[in-house]
């Protein structure tokens, strides 16, 4: 494992697919990246052009920022359309699933955790486990729309009381009910991690 001292300069959302059945879903999803892009930050996320993830590049790009797609190629066609794809600032296909989350976690220096499935779920939680196992110290964050959030929540909670989180200060993902709390919520962990080191910029740790 190597260490070194970064701002955060990009975040990866984590999303849907899909638009969902509650419209605040997608309506969430466009705010952030209006968010992300006056906040001069880029986005990394999977590629997708379709429901909750194109919404939120959707925002980005309106509003003049940066988005990296990274999507596997059996997905292409699934998730986004070419055409679209072609929008995109950068775009990165890769072999498979397993390379593309390695990539949206290289590329990050954050992660957001929107409304969505099992894909959604599966991804934030591979990062909380690697957090977990202190191979990182970068920002997670659920944002909580609606109260998308609150089963997960609840059984993070249940494991932790059980004793199954063996190091829960190491997985202590910031949870926000409001888009516009976001942004901030990611600066303000990023600032504690520089406090914590005397003024240097925050750890973020590779895998």
């Amino acid at each position: 494992m190597t260490e070194q001292f970064v701002p955060i300069r990009s975040i990866c959302v984590y999303c849907g697919s899909r638009p969902g059945r509650d419209p605040i879903h997608m309506a969430a999803a466009r705010a952030l990246g209006k968010a992300i892009a006056e906040n001069g930050l880029r986005l990394v996320y999977g590629g997708g052009t379709k429901g909750i993830m194109g919404a939120v590049a959707s925002g980005v790009l309106s509003n003049g920022g940066q988005v990296t797609g990274i999507i596997p190629e059996f997905l292409v066609d699934m998730e986004a359309t070419r055409h679209s794809l072609g929008q995109l600032d950068e775009l990165i296909i890769t072999p498979d699933m397993h390379a593309r989350k390695h990539t949206m976690f290289e590329r990050a220096d954050a992660f957001v955790a929107l409304p969505g499935g099992i894909g959604t779920l599966e991804e934030i939680v591979e990062v909380m486990t690697w957090a977990q196992l202190g191979r990182h110290e970068k920002p997670m964050l659920f944002a909580n729309i609606g109260g998308f959030w609150n089963p997960m929540l609840e059984l993070l909670r249940h494991m932790t009381e059980q004793g199954f989180i063996h190091t829960a200060h190491r997985v202590q993902p910031l949870v926000v009910e409001e888009v516009e709390g976001i942004i901030p919520a990611i600066l303000a962990r990023a600032a504690e991690l520089t406090g914590d080191r005397g003024g240097e910029d925050a750890v973020i740790s590779k895998l």
